[in-house]
């Protein structure tokens, strides 16, 4: 992956680099939900969230680093963001076996949020999972 492409998902208001580790998850929902106090969204929400969308981009990292972010919409929503190197495989909710003990973050996605979708980027870089946060007087 080059710089100038490092450089552009680090942009925003709010991005942080985690090394692609099950300890990054904790370190994501807390990076947000301090981003996120102070903008008018569920602060627990935002951190739920984040943590499924980190755990998956951890889970499938084909490297050594995520990255998450979180911006602040014109309209009060936040869009909470986050990239792997896994241009290959496109999340899709599925309905868990009601005894499996994961499975489910992309159903809560959907459900807890006012939209959210994969943006693949070019040449092979990776992909951005991002969801939409309605503000909390919406």
């Amino acid at each position: 992956m080059g710089r100038p492409l490092l450089e552009a998902i680090m942009s925003g208001p709010c991005a942080t680099m985690l090394t692609a580790h099950p300890e990054s998850i904790k370190r994501a929902r807390d990076f947000v939900g301090k981003a996120v106090e102070s903008w008018g969204v569920d602060v627990d929400i935002a951190r739920l969230v984040i943590s499924e969308l980190a755990t998956n981009a951890v889970t499938h990292a084909c490297g050594d680093c995520i990255v998450v972010r979180a911006s602040l919409n014109d309209d009060g929503s936040v869009t909470l963001e986050a990239w792997d190197k896994d241009a290959g495989r496109i999340p899709e909710p599925r309905r868990p076996d009601l005894h499996a003990t994961s499975g489910r973050g992309l159903c809560l996605i959907e459900n807890l949020t006012r939209s959210w979708g994969v943006r693949p980027l070019a040449d092979q870089a990776g992909k951005i999972v991002y969801a939409v946060l309605a503000p909390i007087n919406a």
